[in-house]
C-alpha cells in the first residue's frame, strides 16, 4: 500500500513535467511526502509555524524569496533556522527565482533537499498537485478475478484451484465482461472508490487448467473487456464444508477492507451442482437492488417479524371429531 513517497520521486517524474532541479540538501531525498497539497509558507518565515504542516512540500515563490531580500543576511538565516527547526519534507522555489545563499546553506545544514523549477508558483502547484495524487494513492493487489457483471464490478476470491476464472469465462460467454485474471491490481481514489486493472503483461489474458492461457478479447472480441472497473462487491468462493453453518438469510451484513476501503462481501460455498456463474449473476443484481434501497433478506426478516407479532405464527387448533358433530347438530 503506497501512502507516502521520497522526495527523489519528484525529481525523476517526466509525466507531469514539473522540470526541478536539485539546488542543495541531496541528503533529504530521501525524506517523505505523505500529503498531496502543497503549502506556501509564507506566514511561516515571520515565526508562525503553528499552521505549518511538515508532511507537504513548501513552495517558495515571488513572495516569500522577494520578503527574504527585505532583511539581512544575518536575519535571513535567523528566520530560516527557526522554520527548519521543523522536520520539512522539502523546498521549492518557482519561476527560477535566484535563490538566496541563506536559503541554500539553510537547507544544507538541515539536511533538507532545496529544488528549484521555471513553472510559476500557480502552475506548478496545480500540476504537482496532480502528480501527488495519483502517487501517493493507496494502491495494492491480490489474487482473484476481477468481472463487470451488469454494470457491478464483481471481484472473485478464493484458493487456487477453485473455480474462480471457470466462473468468470462462463460470465464472458453470457455477456459480461473480464477485467483482470489471477492477479488483481487495486487501487483507492480519493473519494474511497476501489478500481481494480489487470497488468500490462497479463491484460486481457485467463488460465484455463487443460487449456492453458486464453486471450479473451481475440477470443470474444473487443466488448467482452475493460481496462478497468470500480469494485463493488467481492464474492469469496470456498469449499462445501457440511459442518459449517453458512448464511441462509443473508440479513447479516459481511464486510472487506481492501486498501482502506470496506466493501460488501459474501462467501458462497462451491459444490457440483450449484450453478455458480447464476448464483454471481443474482449476486449483481441484488447488489443493484440494495443500491436502489432494496433489501431482500431484511424485508422478509420484517414480513415475518410482522406476521409474529400479529399472531399469525400460531396454526389455529384442530377441531375434535365430537366438536365438528356439534357444529352439525
Amino acid at each position: 500500500m503506497t501512502t507516502s513517497i521520497k522526495i527523489s520521486r519528484l525529481l525523476e517524474e517526466n509525466t507531469y513535467d514539473l522540470k526541478l532541479e536539485l539546488v542543495a540538501g541531496q541528503e533529504g531525498l530521501d525524506r517523505l511526502i505523505s500529503s498531496s497539497k502543497i503549502q506556501k509558507p509564507g506566514l511561516a518565515l515571520t515565526g508562525f509555524t503553528e499552521h505549518l504542516h511538515v508532511e507537504r512540500v513548501q513552495v517558495f515563490g515571488n513572495t516569500e524569496i522577494s520578503y527574504l531580500r527585505t532583511l539581512s543576511h544575518p536575519d535571513q538565516r535567523a528566520v530560516l533556522s527557526k522554520l527548519f527547526d521543523s522536520p520539512l519534507a522539502c523546498v521549492v522555489v518557482t519561476k527560477d527565482l535566484d535563490v538566496p545563499s541563506a536559503l541554500i546553506d539553510g537547507c544544507e545544514t538541515a539536511k533538507l533537499a532545496l529544488m528549484k523549477t521555471p513553472l510559476a508558483s500557480s502552475a506548478f502547484i496545480s500540476q504537482l498537485q496532480a502528480f501527488l495524487e495519483e502517487a501517493l494513492t493507496a494502491t495494492g493487489s491480490l489474487h482473484g478475478v476481477l468481472v463487470d457483471v451488469f454494470g457491478v464490478g464483481v471481484l472473485l476470491t478464493g484458493k487456487s484451484g477453485i473455480g474462480k476464472s471457470e466462473v468468470a469465462l462462463d460470465l464472458v460467454m453470457r455477456g459480461h465482461r473480464l477485467v483482470a485474471d489471477d492477479i488483481v491490481h487495486v487501487t483507492r481514489r480519493k473519494e474511497g472508490d476501489v478500481y481494480g486493472h489487470a497488468s500490462e503483461l497479463l491484460e486481457h489474458h485467463m488460465e484455463i487448467r487443460g487449456l492453458g492461457i486464453i486471450n479473451i478479447k481475440d477470443l470474444f472480441g473487443v466488448a467482452a473487456v475493460r481496462e478497468r472497473k470500480k469494485i463493488e462487491l467481492l464474492i469469496e468462493l470456498t469449499e462445501w464444508d457440511p459442518a459449517h453453518e453458512y448464511d441462509r438469510l443473508g440479513v447479516e451484513r459481511d464486510f472487506f477492507n481492501l486498501v482502506g476501503v470496506d466493501l460488501p462481501h459474501a462467501v458462497v460455498p462451491v459444490r457440483p451442482g450449484r450453478n455458480m456463474t447464476t448464483i454471481v449473476e443474482v449476486a449483481a443484481r441484488n447488489h443493484l437492488l440494495k443500491l436502489q434501497g432494496h433489501h431482500s433478506a431484511e424485508e422478509f426478516a420484517q414480513r415475518i417479524k410482522d406476521a409474529i407479532s400479529r399472531g399469525a405464527g400460531t396454526p389455529p387448533a384442530r377441531s375434535t371429531d365430537s366438536n365438528r358433530d356439534e357444529e352439525v347438530e
